[in-house]
């Protein structure tokens, strides 16, 4: 079915409605109303610079998704021009940020130059390298030897080390993370809920911990952190033991246990600090425990996510890092009715209680619904959660205004070192792709957030949201209608205005699956679908 929306000047190849002119300049709107399935009902440029969403159903959590970097907005005149994909957005962002990109040396680095016209405080550094590294004893040996001032994720064995070494600062980060395997219930035998139960029992997620993550990691008694509003403790995951794990098996039909894939991208992430050594140990642990054949499979990383998010692989090892303290980030992305088909079908079990306590704004009633969902995806083992793990970011002592950021989104232009033009940052691995509504992994939406602004932000080192390029909003009373105030001025890197049209055409691309540039790099818009549930003219499946 297509939904027929009203759609003012501004989207190419849409029909338009009447516009009121000012100054030439004429305000986009895009009302697909409710039927399609989705929370948003409309999205309006009241005036230049003024922008109003009205949502289906109360959505308390807006403000939290709004100053995420897959919500940013971009230049409407970049996006017509490349055509809303290919190299020339995926690999050349335009933005409003502290930095703009200079040149993407792909497999090697990118450099990024301060925008001498930002609207904010200037960026310390003129410039700003990102650099990458699988290993984290390479990341620390050139941390060391001074060919970059900070890094990302060393290796939990070397914290000791650097700390020791007055040259150096380690930042801790809290474990706001989980680290999981993944089960496909659209792969034969993962689609027998008992045998799901049975991988849960079978894997020793203590050992993992004690033998592979750093001091402050804890055992995962449910998907979400301690720490995110949502967490239930009634709810606990299942208790290691083997033998009962065997008595499932054979009572769904597999004595002699069976041949499964394990798949993973080599890529050191704060909720996975050695991903090939965990990967062997739990390969080993369901071979001893449970009698199964694991065949052990390493993705390049885009690969992988494309694979994971597309509901392609079988068993696998994937995790996630909070981008706002709140249930819906966690659950509601992953196990909502919005959420990729990474774990195959969905349950109402879960989707019904999410979609319920994602439209409340009392804490009280949203936990009874959360301990609801979070009994049922225990019960039915989309996943196994491991770990939430600690994990650390390490600068030389002479990097002023250096961090580590609970939501992994650490902010380079308050950084400096005095006498030094450039700051040198090395990851774990090279951003996938820098147009991020259309991306999903760390190392990309870390680089997009130095290029690319949203409405909100989140605080520097910190998770509380504050204004950023709407310099204030209003909420109705039931959460279904925001309106954003923008600053004025402000100019992305292309020499562009922002107006409330940019805003608009940001989130429509994304909103509309039927919209001619509604392509990214692989047009998952993984994010999009998961906060607001689902796309106009969403293609039937």
């Amino acid at each position: 079915m297509t939904v027929v929306a009203v759609l003012v000047v501004g989207a190419i190849g849409i029909p338009q409605s009447s516009t009121h002119a000012q100054d030439g300049w004429e305000p986009m709107s895009f009302t697909p109303g409710c039927d399609y399935g989705g929370k948003i009902q409309s999205i309006e440029a009241v005036d230049e610079l003024t922008v109003k969403f009205t949502f289906c159903v109360p959505h308390p959590a807006f403000p939290s998704q709004a100053a995420f970097s897959a919500l940013a907005i971009h230049p409407s005149e970049h996006l017509e021009a490349t055509g809303g994909g290919g190299d020339a957005l995926v690999g050349n962002p335009i933005g409003t940020g502290p930095y703009r990109m200079a040149n993407w040396e792909r497999g090697e680095s990118i450099t990024f130059e301060r925008n001498e016209d930002y609207w904010g405080e200037p960026a310390q550094s003129p410039t700003l390298v990102f650099r990458w590294n699988a290993e984290g004893a390479a990341r620390l040996n050139e941390l060391r030897a001074g060919t970059v001032d900070g890094i990302d994720n060393p290796s939990p064995d070397d914290y000791q080390g650097i700390r020791d070494d007055e040259s150096l600062v380690l930042y801790d980060r809290p474990g706001t993370n989980v680290f999981y395997v993944g089960l496909n219930n659209w792969m034969p035998p993962l689609d027998n809920q008992m045998v799901r139960q049975a991988l849960a029992m079978g894997i020793d997620r203590q050992r993992i911990i004690d033998n592979y993550y750093p001091g402050g990691s804890i055992v995962a008694s449910q998907f979400m952190p301690p720490v995110i509003f949502g967490y239930t403790p009634e709810v606990s995951w299942y208790e290691f033991n083997p033998e009962a794990a065997r008595e499932l098996l054979t009572e769904a039909g597999f004595p002699d246990g069976f041949e499964i894939e394990l798949a993973y991208r080599d890529v050191f992430r704060s909720y996975l600090p050695e991903p090939g050594q965990v990967a062997t140990e739990i390969a080993t642990q369901l071979e001893e425990n449970l009698g199964l054949t694991v065949n052990i499979t390493v993705m390049e990383s885009g690969a992988f996510i494309d694979a994971s998010d597309a509901g392609e692989l079988t068993m696998y090892l994937l995790g996630w890092g909070a981008d706002y303290p709140d249930a819906t980030n966690f659950l509601d992305f992953h196990f909502g009715t919005g959420a990729s088909d990474q774990f195959g079908d969905k349950h109402e079990a879960v989707t019904t209680p999410l979609s319920a306590a994602a439209q409340l704004s009392d804490p009280a009633a949203r936990l009874e619904l959360y301990v609801e969902a979070n009994t049922a995806i225990k019960d039915l083992v989309p996943m196994i959660p491991i770990a939430h793990g600690a994990s650390a970011t390490a600068f030389k002592t002479t990097v002023q205004g250096a961090h580590a950021s609970p939501l992994g989104n650490e902010t380079f232009a308050v950084m400096g070192v005095e006498g030094q033009d450039t700051l040198t940052w090395m990851q774990n691995a090279e951003p996938i792709g820098l147009y991020c509504a259309d991306e999903t992994d760390g190392e990309s939406l870390r680089a997009c957030e130095q290029v690319n602004e949203s409405l909100l932000a989140y605080e520097v080192g910190g998770t509380a949201v504050i204004p950023s390029l709407a310099e204030s909003f209003e909420a109705s009373d039931d959460a279904t209608e925001y309106t954003f105030h923008l600053r004025e001025g402000v100019l992305f890197h292309d020499g562009s205005t922002l107006d409330a049209n940019d805003v608009v055409m940001s989130y429509l691309v994304q909103l509309d699956a039927a919209h001619p540039l509604h392509i990214g790099r692989d047009g998952n818009f993984t994010y999009f679908r998961a906060f607001f549930d689902e796309f106009v003219n969403a293609p039937e499946e």
